[in-house]
Formats: structure tokens, C-alpha cells, sequence
């Protein structure tokens, strides 16, 4: 199973494109509240499993959402619920993996990765959006993603790339897919051309349009239909592809060899590490 998160503030459109990144109604079960009903501005973490089909394959994710992530008057600390979260899911598998009898397959439930949405004000980042990718980006893979693109020239959407690309440089926060986990060559060829595209510009649909005889997912705007699986209007495909076929093994490799084993090392070093657990003692997780 995969995990993914999602984060960003009221009106960025996250519910819509996470229903168009997995073709389905995801973010609204996840959230657990119906179509016309008021989501609370609270942090509180939701979440659902969801089975997708890709090339005939069938793979279950979970998705993982905080409705009211940034909304608060005080937005002091906010993330330290979702630092927990993840923990929480390492400190599960860690306690498997000790056990006497442990499982042939140990469940997974912890993050994959992060998909942290950020507002097309064209400008700068603001100081919550460093803040939490600076706080969680050593134990999670953070994918940040430009929102509701359309809402900039091609122009602007390059610089504020730029922009986004060197204040995450300046304030020391890596993003996935991180450098120094480049395997080979041919490997870091492919990712810095992933890298010089990040973050990824993109536009959610879940409305239907006639273009030249078909029909696409798209955003009517007064200057025509911006076609969200198009690339030459936002960069939605590119993102699907990159999480859902290019780099969904790869995500799951290094939560598990570097961010899981990084809390893993910490955990064992912590009074003496963990003691196996026998039957007798094993939690119910």
C-alpha cells in the first residue's frame, strides 16, 4: 500500500485535483463530510484507501488530508500534528518489525510522500510554507506543487518556479527527489530534469468539455478551455505520471531506506532501543 498526504490552505482547489490525479470522488470520502457540507477548520487528519488501475494493474492507495491545514487566526506549530502522524506510522512498523513472531508482511501504513500545494500569488513563499516543508522534509519526501496555475501567464509561472526553486535552496529544504539519493548517472540525468520542472505547475478539473470532438477534463475560462491533462496547458499529466508510474517504487524506497531507517536509528539509540515483544505483549496496531 502507498500513502500519500496532501497540504494547503482553503481555496487551492486540493479536493478537486486530488479527485482528478485518482479519477474518483477521493477527497471528499476522505474527509468524510458530503458534497454541500461545510468542511470544519480544524487539523484534524482524515483518510482513505482507494484501489486505482494503471496498465492493468491494480494498486491500493491511502490518502491522507487535513481539511483545515493553515486556517487557523494562529498557525503557530500547526504541523506538529502531522509530524506526529508520520511518526506515529514509523513507531507501528518499527514495533512489527521487533516482535518475536512478527508478521510475514508487515502492514505499512506510513507516508510515501507529501504533496504540499502552494498559492499562485507569483511573489514569495510564505513563511508557514517554509516553515513546514523545513520541519517535515527529513522525515517525509515533500512534492510541492504550484495550484491553480491558470491563474498566470506562461511567463510568471516560470519565474515564480524559479523563485519557489531558490527560496526552498536558500532555507535548506529538500524536496523529492533529493540529490544526494540519485543512484547513478542515467538516474540523476532523469531527475535533474524533474527537478529544473519543480515545482509542478498544475490545474484539478473534475468538469467535462467538447474540444475539437473530444471530450477532456477542464477549466472554462473567458479565453477558452484550459485542458488539464494537456501539457502544453498546465503540468498535471507530468505530476500523475511522476507519482502514479515513474517514481511510486522509488517513493517507497526511500521512506523506507532512508526516512524510516533515520527514526529507526534514533528509536533504537533512545534508552537502550526497543526489547522484542512477544505474543503476550504485542499491541494491537
Amino acid at each position: 500500500m502507498t500513502k500519500f498526504y496532501f497540504f494547503c490552505h482553503s481555496g487551492l482547489g486540493k479536493s478537486t485535483l486530488v479527485n482528478t490525479l485518482f479519477k474518483s470522488q477521493v477527497s471528499r470520502k476522505s474527509a468524510g463530510w458530503a458534497r454541500d457540507e461545510k468542511i470544519p477548520k480544524t487539523v484534524d487528519i482524515k483518510s482513505v484507501s482507494h484501489v486505482i488501475e494503471e496498465g492493468g494493474v491494480k494498486m491500493k492507495l491511502t490518502i491522507v488530508d487535513t481539511p483545515g491545514f493553515g486556517d487557523q487566526i494562529n498557525n503557530d506549530n500547526c504541523w506538529e500534528p502531522i509530524s506526529k502522524y508520520i511518526n506515529e506510522q514509523y513507531e507501528k512498523f518499527l514495533k512489527e518489525e521487533v516482535n518475536i513472531t512478527r508478521k510475514k508482511r508487515i502492514p505499512d501504513t506510513r507516508v510515501h510522500c507529501c504533496l504540499y500545494f502552494i498559492s499562485p500569488t507569483g511573489h514569495t513563499l510564505r513563511q508557514l510554507d517554509l516553515e513546514f516543508m523545513k520541519r517535515l522534509s527529513h522525515s517525509v519526501n515533500i512534492i510541492p506543487v504550484i495550484a491553480k496555475s491558470d491563474t498566470m501567464t506562461v511567463e510568471e509561472k516560470q519565474e515564480f518556479k524559479q523563485r519557489v526553486r531558490k527560496e526552498l535552496e536558500t532555507n535548506g529544504i529538500e524536496f523529492y527527489p533529493q540529490k544526494e539519493f540519485d543512484d547513478d548517472m542515467e538516474d540523476k540525468s532523469d531527475n535533474d530534469k524533474i527537478r529544473e520542472a519543480m515545482p509542478f505547475a498544475v490545474v484539478g478539473s473534475d468538469k467535462e468539455y467538447q474540444v475539437n470532438g473530444k471530450r477532456v477534463l477542464g477549466r472554462k475560462t473567458a479565453w477558452g478551455i484550459v485542458e488539464v491533462e494537456n501539457p502544453n496547458h498546465c503540468e498535471f499529466a507530468q505530476l500523475r505520471d511522476f507519482l502514479i508510474r515513474s517514481h511510486l517504487q522509488d517513493l517507497k524506497e526511500v521512506t523506507h531506506n532512508i526516512h524510516y531507517e533515520t527514526y529507526r536509528a534514533k528509536r533504537l539509540n533512545e534508552n537502550g532501543g526497543l526489547h522484542p515483544i512477544c505474543d503476550t505483549q504485542e499491541s494491537n496496531l
